[in-house]
């Protein structure tokens, strides 16, 4: 039997609104390259109003594509037009990757993925506590702590400046998630683990405010899941504090590998070479 590799070249897409700042064809063109597979992975600007005929020409197979990727604003409206998608999606209400199989259109989320990944690459063992704090109750923070959850961590804090977005995130996510106004920062982070920032502070350089995080345990990991800059405020104030630090710049690679593998029929390595070339993309601009 042949490998259907071998009859047809397949293609892929990220589409949003705006789309032409994405990295992802960056990521999964490299991939492409060095795996040295046939295929494309293009950006796709589409408008709210244009998306259900997008997706039902991608249903029909008349775009071409095989599947791809989906960015703001288009992840719940993704989910709810696919035909199939996964448990992680139904419980987030969202999706970010699409993919056609015997003519039915597939859904899940990988930002979730993406976010363990990358902790269990850059610090192993982060796992090893019972207590997190996730800061910001955004569409950003979702996938967060149900990933967070899903491994295992027995308390998982929600701090945010309206309580009412975090109490909502806590009563979709169950018993193990609390919601917290940010008067209580301080306290919910004493003997944490694991320190999120899921909100846009210190994004692209703007100003944060300081950070005590001397409550955390003495190994405590702080992640952000912004990656421009590299290093963002609240890394800087942690690292300096002497707390490890974990960037989110390979979130945003690991969460390309499932997609990539559900249409090129390849699981790709994430490695050094992918992260300097996204790095050297970020200097560029």
């Amino acid at each position: 039997m042949h490998d259907s590799r071998e009859t047809f070249v397949r293609h892929a897409f990220v589409t949003g609104y705006p789309v032409k700042h994405s990295r992802s064809p960056l990521i999964h063109g490299f991939w492409l390259k060095t795996l040295g597979l046939q295929g494309s992975y293009t950006r796709q600007e589409v408008s709210p109003e244009d998306f259900a005929g997008f997706i039902c020409r991608l249903k029909s197979a008349e775009s071409g594509f095989v599947g791809g990727n989906v960015t703001i604003p288009h992840k719940e409206t993704a989910f709810a037009l696919a035909d199939r998608p996964d448990a992680l999606s139904e419980e987030l209400g969202a999706s970010n990757t699409l993919w056609l199989d015997e003519g039915r259109l597939h859904a899940t989320n990988t930002d979730g993925f993406g976010f363990l990944a990358n902790l269990d690459a850059a610090s192993p063992g982060w796992d090893r506590t019972d207590r997190a704090v996730i800061l910001g109750a955004g569409g950003a923070s979702r996938a967060i702590i149900q990933a967070v959850r899903d491994r295992g961590i027995g308390e998982i804090h929600v701090v945010n400046r309206t309580l009412g977005r975090a109490q909502e995130l806590a009563d979709r996510f169950g018993a193990k998630v609390h919601a917290h106004a940010m008067a209580a920062l301080q306290e919910v982070s004493a003997g944490a683990g694991l320190f999120v920032n899921t909100t846009s502070l210190g994004m692209d350089g703007e100003a944060a405010p300081d950070f005590d995080f001397s409550p955390l345990a003495g190994g405590a990991v702080v992640t952000d899941i912004v990656y421009v800059p590299l290093v963002t405020p609240i890394l800087r104030q942690a690292a300096e504090q002497g707390f490890a630090t974990v960037d989110g710049l390979g979130m945003l690679l690991h969460q390309a590998a499932p997609g990539f593998e559900k249409w090129f029929g390849v699981r790709p390595t994430v490695d050094m070479n992918l992260r300097r070339l996204i790095l050297a993309d970020m200097e560029a601009h």
